[in-house]
């Protein structure tokens, strides 16, 4: 999640003296680039000193992981997802990261940046230009290159001295193998032969502790020396490391069952995590069973090539470079790059389909989970498919629109639609995802220009999924512009799209719009009538999105009713379905109406409080407030309330303490403190 820094599986051992040496560090530096080679330890370093320094700084420390990009593609949103930043205007992302920034004060972590060198060059260079208050604290194979950079070598552990090598060992060896002791001579001596031979390289020495599941230290050692006998002990400090681990590596694989060894270069397609399901659906096949697929990731856990976070597996960049090498040896690259995109599309079939169940927001979190690897898959089908690029991004496209992904959906949507320009259902629903994407970036017009697109592609009159998508774009477009009766029209036009008999998605989202517009038209019985019978379909089928926007309307329809105390509920209950999402846009306005609700009870210091919040959440989507016409004479009449009830000084007070939320843990708290305890 944004804002927060990732969790330490593992103890960290020795590595004081580097500590204290970056802490001093950051205190005179505002880039920082830790280097070494891979499986140093440099990630474990930046983490805890990212952890130890974050309260350093006013707004903590954000943490960027770039080891699954595959390209300079997804810098920038990554970056902007590390930060809390869901941008929905149409400026650059490098425009709106460096406005987002600009008054911060932070620590900023990009980790992994050995393979996107020269972006991250250019980024950090803007970064620092614009944001004073900005530390990036960065980690890589090879320095930046950015004028008043510290470079600080991260080395292997030292065998020497304090032998914090041998004490990483025996630390790693204590929990693979309970009540292992290295207090025996002959074994004290082994785990000291396999630190030096291994030279302190922290990777390379849990590959080797992995081992003792089923050897004794002295039979490692052993089998370990062999193994380095062919390695020539010549060149460059550096390179020799590189070769050791390598060599490690290689001896790790060696030691896996043959089932293990394939399962292992098939891993190296996924890019981010991945489940024990997605493991067995992509990497399976000829002599590796769906059964065998288990067997082999249980195996290659316990010697550590896998790592695991409760029921998601994780492949280190180091050790996936080398399955990947591995796997154009097998001459399955091409073909695993497909699989993995085929179940890609799957997963987004299963996702859309899901989206009308009552498994909506465990659908949000598996498309969120899997995002990584969609945009890998994307990035596949747009050179081996577009036709199905297209079918996935239209597939996919509602759920990142509605968690902030608009940046890099736009990308993907045009480039798919520039791609296959054949008209059919696939190419309306791509069209439809753009266009919902046009309306929450403000561009009204292109987004209603889409839905007449949409609809000229439908087939006229019918109510068919299709004609109900375009009539909800239409009639989105028309409530946006201030067009509620044209809105009105659009939205129960269709024979079928107000019987609530008949339940579907799209049937839900087109009743949402009526409701919207009946209450832009002030016909606030018949919009509240249809918005109770709306949440009621809602609650019945799990639908939490179209939930959260119809108690959004119920509040609205209760304040204009002088029902405060209702509309308060309502709201409470519209954030607490967006917290389920994820969606800031929605929390902004949630907390703009429970804003309103609060003054009309006449709490004028919580009222300013809950609104500052919302301009908090605001920020985080780029515009100052958005939402539909009506809002802004509740939000200026909540202001008047709040202002007469409290005074003009205790107002701007509660508001500014509101407004100066900005990291991810506190927007967290300050929503957590405006939802029922219940």
């Amino acid at each position: 999640m944004a804002g927060y820094l990732p969790r330490e599986a593992t103890t960290l051992v020795g590595r004081k003296n580097e500590l204290d040496h970056l802490r001093n560090a950051l205190a005179g530096h505002r880039l920082i680039t830790l280097t070494g080679i891979g499986g140093v330890g440099k990630t474990r370093v930046a983490l805890r000193v990212a952890g130890r320094a974050a309260p350093d700084w006013p707004d903590g420390a954000w943490w960027a992981d770039l080891s699954p990009l595959s390209g300079e593609q997804l810098l920038l949103p990554t970056v902007c997802d590390a930060v809390g930043l869901s941008d929905h205007t149409t400026r650059s992302q490098v425009e709106a990261l460096c406005e987002w920034l600009c008054d911060k004060q932070g620590l900023l972590v990009l980790d992994s940046c050995e393979h996107l060198v020269g972006p991250c060059r250019s980024l950090v260079g803007d970064l620092l230009t614009a944001a004073p208050g900005l530390t990036v604290l960065a980690t890589s194979r090879q320095a930046l290159g950015v004028g008043g950079e510290r470079v600080v070598e991260i080395e292997p552990l030292p065998v020497e001295g304090e032998r914090t090598a041998l004490a990483l060992f025996a630390e790693r060896a204590g929990h693979a193998v309970p009540g292992l002791s290295l207090a025996d001579p002959g074994a004290a001596a082994a785990a000291d032969r396999i630190c030096r031979q291994l030279e302190g390289i922290p990777l390379a020495l849990e590959l080797a502790v992995a081992q003792l599941r089923d050897s004794s230290v002295e039979k490692v050692a052993e089998r370990l020396s062999s193994r380095f006998e062919t390695l020539v002990l010549s060149g460059r400090p550096g390179a020799l490391r590189h070769r050791t681990l390598r060599t490690a590596i290689g001896w790790s694989h060696e030691l896996c069952e043959p089932l293990e060894r394939l399962l292992w270069a098939r891993l190296s397609v996924f890019r981010g995590p991945f489940d024990a399901e997605s493991a067995r659906a992509v990497c399976s096949g000829g002599p590796l069973s769906p059964d065998g697929v288990g067997r082999a990731l249980r195996g290659l856990t316990e010697k550590s090539v896998v790592g695991r976070d409760g029921s998601r597996y994780r492949v280190l960049d180091t050790v996936r470079e080398y399955g990947r090498m591995w796997l154009a040896e097998l001459g399955e690259g091409g073909e695993l790059a497909e699989r993995h995109a085929a179940y890609c599309l799957a997963l987004a079939r299963d996702a859309d389909a899901g989206w009308s169940g009552p498994q909506q927001s465990e659908w949000y979190r598996r498309v969120a989970d899997a995002h990584i690897d969609l945009c890998t898959a994307l990035e596949q089908l747009l050179v081996t498919d577009p036709g199905r690029a297209l079918e996935l991004v239209g597939l996919i496209g509602f759920y990142w629109s509605c968690c902030g992904h608009l940046h890099e959906l736009r990308s993907f949507v045009e480039r798919a639609l520039a791609r296959h320009p054949e008209r059919g259902p696939v190419r309306s629903r791509a069209q439809w995802v753009l266009g919902v994407n046009a309306l929450l970036q403000g561009e009204h017009d292109l987004a209603h220009e889409l839905g007449l697109q949409c609809d000229a592609q439908a087939r006229p009159g019918d109510d068919t999924e299709e004609s109900l998508a375009a009539a909800y774009l239409l009639g989105l477009s028309h409530l946006m512009a201030g067009r509620p009766a044209e809105a009105h029209t659009v939205a129960v036009r269709l024979p079928g799209s107000a019987d609530m008999t008949r339940d579907s998605a799209s049937r839900r989202k087109c009743r949402l719009v009526e409701v919207f517009a009946l209450t832009g038209l002030g016909r606030l019985a018949e919009a509240h009538a249809l918005a109770a019978e709306l949440r009621e379909a809602c609650v019945a089928t799990g639908d939490w999105w179209t939930r959260s926007y119809t108690e959004y309307q119920l509040a609205l329809i209760a304040l204009f009713q002088s029902r405060p105390g209702d509309a308060a509920a309502h709201a409470q209950s519209m954030l607490m379905g967006k917290r389920h999402i994820g969606d800031a846009f929605g929390i902004a306005l949630g907390l703009d109406v429970l804003a309103a609700a609060v003054a009309a009870q006449g709490d004028g210091d919580r009222a300013a409080l809950v609104y500052g919040t919302s301009q908090a959440f605001w920020r985080t989507v780029g515009h100052p407030q958005r939402g539909t016409p009506e809002l802004g004479p509740v939000r200026e009449e909540c202001e008047r309330s709040a202002r007469a009830a409290i005074g003009d000084e205790a107002y701007t007070a509660a508001f500014l303490r509101g407004a100066s939320v900005r990291t991810a843990p506190d927007l967290a708290r300050a929503l957590d403190g405006q939802l029922p305890l219940s």
